[in-house]
């Protein structure tokens, strides 16, 4: 078995079993791809093909078990050769990080100094975005890190590390009445309207979930209306939806 028989096999089954256009793409013959193929099926002692005369219809059963760890061999073996590639030039080439306004303006500063006195030749772009679009860019290869508070753990191609925790806080003037209670509660809190994240930020879909959890039903001002209009005073009683 070899890299090359796995490739005629793959790019057989991505070219809709037509050996002639997987000959034109490979710039080989159809009759060498025919045999690699053959020789390949009967080292693993399986048909990985169902043939009706010269022509190749279909996948058999294990042939399809087979194709889908073909793909994991020589997806790991393109990263194996991406990791070599970039030790040999580390010292050069491009960078792209996507992450939040508040990472790039907070967090990233000192690193991205510390990186550059580090790299020089290394052109390190940044690109803002939510969570869900920093994690789609780097699922599409626009962005090769994404930095965000959360969300990009839902992203099942991704692999998300932490970095650091980080908790809420609730803010109100000193004339407000949660200002001299003791002890906050969320059912308390619900009676006020809350300024927070946008649904698309990080630590709303928390905020959202702990007042789910204790049945409470906060009011958000709504920032499709003015400004005028989309807030009531932080100490008015809630009244229903804005």
């Amino acid at each position: 078995m070899n890299f090359q028989q796995l490739r005629y096999a793959r790019e057989t089954v991505r070219q809709g079993l037509n050996l002639t256009v997987v000959a034109a793409k490979l710039f080989t013959s159809q009759p060498g791809i025919s045999k690699q193929i053959k020789e390949l099926e009967s080292e693993l002692g399986i048909q990985i093909f169902v043939r009706r005369g010269k022509r190749l219809v279909a996948l058999t059963e294990p042939g399809q078990a087979a194709l889908k760890i073909i793909d994991r061999i020589l997806l790991e073996t393109e990263n194996l050769k991406a990791v070599a590639r970039e030790f040999i030039a580390q010292d050069s080439g491009t960078l792209t990080i996507a992450t939040t306004h508040t990472q790039a303006r907070y967090s990233l500063p000192r690193v991205v100094t510390e990186f550059k006195r580090r790299y020089p030749k290394v052109h390190l772009a940044l690109q803002q975005g939510n969570p869900i679009q920093i994690g789609e860019m780097v699922s599409a290869g626009s962005a090769d890190i994404g930095i965000a508070t959360e969300a990009l753990n839902s992203f099942a191609q991704l692999l998300a590390l932490p970095g650091y925790n980080w908790t809420h806080c609730v803010v109100v003037p000193h004339a407000h009445p949660l200002a001299g209670v003791p002890r906050l509660s969320l059912d308390l809190l619900a009676r006020y309207p809350i300024v927070t994240y946008d649904l698309a930020f990080a630590g709303r879909s928390n905020i959202d979930a702990a007042f789910a959890a204790k049945r409470a039903a906060p009011s958000f001002p709504c920032p499709r209306r003015s400004a005028a209009r989309s807030c009531r005073p932080i100490g008015e009683r809630n009244r229903g939806p804005c």
